[in-house]
């Protein structure tokens, strides 16, 4: 579902979930703060799934260049909940989400994990290089806590360990959102724009 200010109370296991994961394989990760998800969750930029009241999955969206660019980030599943299919199921849901609320933006991912690349792939992303994604510098600081980044400098951004991939956006979409979500999203684009 789309996340919104009810589900401020799983932002402390969102946030400690995504850092064990960073740790295990190995890789970084944007650091985010309460304040940053909770901000994600008001705008309706995010997406989580809950096994009753239990946090399962979460993603997030973030804009760059004035919403010409558009990433599905954070996607963390649960170590409970892992191998039934969930984080498919959110990437669609935040894919949509962005498709719906941006359609002739660019959707782009970074990403190490092969997990992901199907996922992205299966939804027509296509690997490209780092110079077809944002040049927004607010993105790129998001790298800084990799513990590859050293790389992403010694190459001046050109590219890094992880597979950059882009959506054409003139694709069908893989999941609905809700009437209610649509109506919330709406009312808050409304606000932004006055």
């Amino acid at each position: 579902m789309v996340a919104d200010a009810s589900h401020e109370k799983y932002i402390d296991t969102i946030l400690s979930t995504i850092s064990d994961a960073a740790k295990v394989r190995g890789t970084g990760i944007a650091k985010r703060t309460h304040e940053y998800v909770l901000k994600k969750m008001l705008e309706a930029k995010a997406v989580i799934a809950l096994a009753g009241d239990r946090f399962a999955g979460f993603s997030y969206i973030e804009t760059w260049q004035d919403k010409k660019y558009v990433t599905t980030s954070g996607l963390i599943v649960h170590p409970d909940f892992r191998g039934l299919g969930l984080a498919k199921r959110i990437k669609d849901m935040t894919f949509t989400l962005a498709r719906v609320r941006w359609p002739n933006a660019k959707i782009f991912s970074l990403t190490s994990g092969a997990a992901v690349m199907a996922m992205n792939t299966k939804l027509g992303y296509k690997p490209v290089t780092f110079a077809d994604l944002t040049d927004d510098e607010s993105f790129w600081k998001g790298c800084e806590g990799c513990i590859n980044v050293d790389v992403l400098h010694r190459t001046n951004r050109k590219y890094c360990i992880c597979t950059g991939m882009l959506y054409d956006p003139h694709e069908s979409l893989p999941a609905k959102i809700s009437d209610e979500d649509m109506k919330r999203i709406i009312e808050i684009d409304k606000l932004e724009q006055n």
